[in-house]
């Protein structure tokens, strides 16, 4: 190997002299024998390959042994014009063919030549130029697929440059092959017109010159031609079969022979159908024997294939479990356990269809919908909300959980919908009692026949998608302060750096922390106030966070900017009748703050306490009574206290302060509340 390429040349030139130079019969034998072994070894390692470039050297080996082969039929061509024999190979392989009878041989010979060149040569010609125009077509589709690689980062440029050379390799290869082939068409052409000549020319001259009886010429020259035609022929057509495998070669992970194996019987359903049909025809006139032997072989194949793919199949499903259950037994994965949803929707079985695209369900699209609501409504991005089927559940229930604890549940009746009396329905309808879950309004379940009479009458009609999907948002919108975390205030204060970087930096880190600004936009949030204007939020909290640090009191500065929002919000036809506060209750309640090292609390006497909820009871049920919603107006300071000390026995108690409220709104105290 060390001075292989000196040998390489010197053998090239020597093929060449092999065209000038008589070579001896015995060593004109071996050689013979070396081309034949030569186009062996080049037909196997064609098949043996995975894809064309690993026999990149191809196209020039085909020119080296197409001259090789031409330099032998010249030297061979010359021994049988001159002395009437080429060697042992040539007579062995003449006398093999033709045997006793040289017309018939003669016919073989030429049948080979034929399928030499018009099927194989003609064939591996054809396919080498699509090959190349196609390869070469391709080439700025497979760059601009490298660049765009390259670009979005799923590959180094060590990579890009490496498959850059690649498919230039490729199209220097196909291109060769597409010119290669022309040496292989032609060589066949040369070997046609030296069996014409060895056959004319050696009639002739031994007819005529050696004076050889016509019988005997014939037989003679035409052995003679027929062994050299083979000699020569079997190598290219050894080496066209090659030159057609590497052109027509796919890559792939294995050999030409295991992909043969794998692809062809690898469904064990074809061979049961092929030995049926077999077996069929051998009740034909057709030879039974043949196709009995082909039927039960087919059979037997196609049995072996099944229960190998049976094993398989096993193995693999046995190995999957084993996987599965060491995978489990990895001390690291018991940490994904401890991941826990912020929002689960799970519902019994048959609510399945309408969490199911594939079966028509729209549920899926309606959760796109509620973050996209809330979004607009709250200012916050709802986290994912994992939708989860459980056969604990009734199959019509469904349960609505946070942080994986349950707040809420509710049910549907299939092929029903939700009938609702707004207040302004006439007339009655029939149905099965029950109550709307995200309200807790009375409602009546109806069949799909009674919808269109209840809405003629005015009920609002709704379906099971809606009812749930109206439910969760609800739902959200409700716990909304708690699905806001720090991760998520850094993902809202990040998009807004983007616009208003200069506020950010003034107001993070230096004058609140992130933890802070979570803390004020969860009081918000608590009392259902949109934090979608961050912007006007954080400019009240870089001017106030210099005179306080209590987030209770920066909550209702934030408050008194979002004041036009919030009596939108409440307060949309700007006037309103509202409960007020007695001064001495105010004058209590702010006496009763007490301030600590964690912030400040409202700290009242249990017997005072009640009195004041039994008070303020008592005038909710007279503003109810006139149709107006229940609102309690107060003072700033007073605000956020007295709104805790009633949150927990009236949730849905609305308190507002003189600051918040828009001065073009008419404010009507229809009651107080005193002690």
């Amino acid at each position: 190997m060390k001075f292989g390429d000196i040998v390489v040349a010197l053998l090239i030139i020597a093929i060449v002299l092999i065209i000038i130079i008589p070579v001896p019969l015995v060593i004109l034998d071996l050689l013979l024998s070396i081309n034949i072994s030569l186009a062996m070894l080049i037909l196997l390692i064609s098949i043996y390959n995975k894809e064309p470039l690993q026999f990149s050297i191809f196209p020039s080996l085909l020119l080296i042994t197409t001259l090789f082969r031409l330099s032998l039929n010249i030297s061979t061509t010359r021994y049988i014009l001159k002395d009437g024999f080429a060697g042992d190979v040539i007579e062995a392989f003449g006398q093999f063919v033709i045997g006793n009878n040289p017309i018939v041989g003669f016919i073989i010979f030429i049948i080979i030549i034929v399928i030499q060149f018009l099927v194989i040569t003609k064939g591996a010609e054809r396919v080498s130029e699509v090959a190349a125009r196609f390869t070469l077509d391709a080439m700025p589709g497979k760059q601009m697929a490298i660049d765009a690689d390259l670009n979005s980062g799923l590959i180094s440029e060590s990579e890009a440059r490496e498959r850059r050379k690649r498919i230039q390799k490729e199209a220097d290869f196909y291109g060769a092959m597409d010119g290669a082939s022309k040496f292989v068409k032609g060589d066949a052409i040369a070997g046609i017109v030296i069996t014409i000549i060895n056959i004319v020319a050696g009639f002739v001259i031994g007819s005529l010159i050696k004076g050889m009886p016509l019988s005997e010429a014939l037989q003679k020259y035409t052995l003679l031609t027929v062994g050299d035609g083979l000699v020569s022929q079997i190598p290219a057509l050894l080496i066209s079969t090659g030159t057609g495998i590497v052109v027509t070669r796919a890559a792939s992970d294995s050999n030409l022979g295991n992909d043969v194996i794998t692809q062809l019987f690898n469904q064990p359903k074809i061979m049961f159908i092929l030995s049926g049909v077999l077996l069929v025809l051998s009740f034909t006139p057709l030879p039974s024997a043949p196709y009995l032997i082909l039927s039960a072989t087919f059979l037997y194949l196609g049995f072996t294939l099944r229960n190998a793919i049976i094993k398989s199949v096993s193995e693999e499903t046995v190995q999957e479990e084993e996987a599965q259950v060491e995978e489990i037994r990895k001390p690291e994965n018991v940490i994904p356990l401890l991941q826990v949803d912020p929002i689960e929707l799970e519902f019994g079985y048959g609510i399945i269809p309408l969490a199911d695209p594939n079966q028509g369900g729209d549920l899926f699209d309606r959760l796109v919908m509620i973050r996209r609501q809330i979004a607009m409504e709250l200012g916050i991005v709802v986290p994912m909300i994992r939708l989860r089927d459980n056969i604990q559940l009734e199959s019509n229930q469904y349960v609505i959980k946070i942080k994986g604890v349950e707040v809420s549940e509710g049910s549907i009746m299939f092929n029903h919908f939700l009938a609702m009396n707004p207040g302004t329905a006439e007339g009655e309808i029939e149905g099965i009692d029950t109550v709307e879950p995200a309200f807790g309004l009375p409602a009546k379940w109806i069949p799909e026949d009674e919808r269109e009479k209840a809405e003629i009458l005015g009920y609002t009609v709704v379906d099971p998608s809606s009812i749930i999907s109206t439910h969760l948002t609800e739902v959200i919108k409700k716990h909304a302060h708690e699905l806001l975390g720090r991760q998520e205030v850094k993902s809202l204060i990040d998009n807004i750096k983007e616009t208003h970087g200069a506020l950010v930096d003034e107001l993070i880190p230096k004058l609140m922390s992130l933890g802070e600004i979570q803390k004020v936009l969860c009081n918000l949030l608590r009392e259902n106030v949109s934090i979608r204007d961050l912007v006007t939020i954080l400019e009240t909290l870089a001017d106030y966070a210099l005179i306080t640090k209590d987030t209770n009191m920066l909550t209702e500065y934030v408050r008194q900017s979002l004041g036009r929002a919030i009596t939108k919000q409440y307060i949309p036809n700007k006037k309103a009748k509202v409960i007020v506060l007695d001064p001495e209750l105010e004058k209590l309640i702010m006496e009763s703050i007490q301030q600590s090292e964690h912030g400040s609390y409202l700290a009242l006497e249990p017997n005072v306490t009640q009195v004041i909820i039994n008070n303020l009871s008592h005038e909710i049920k007279k503003l109810i009574s006139i149709g107006e919603p229940p609102i309690v107006v107060t003072a700033p300071v007073v605000r956020f206290y007295f709104k805790n000390l009633t949150e927990q026995v009236i949730p849905d108690l609305i308190v507002l302060s003189y600051s918040e409220i828009d001065p073009n709104v008419e404010v009507q105290s229809v009651g107080t509340v005193s002690i």
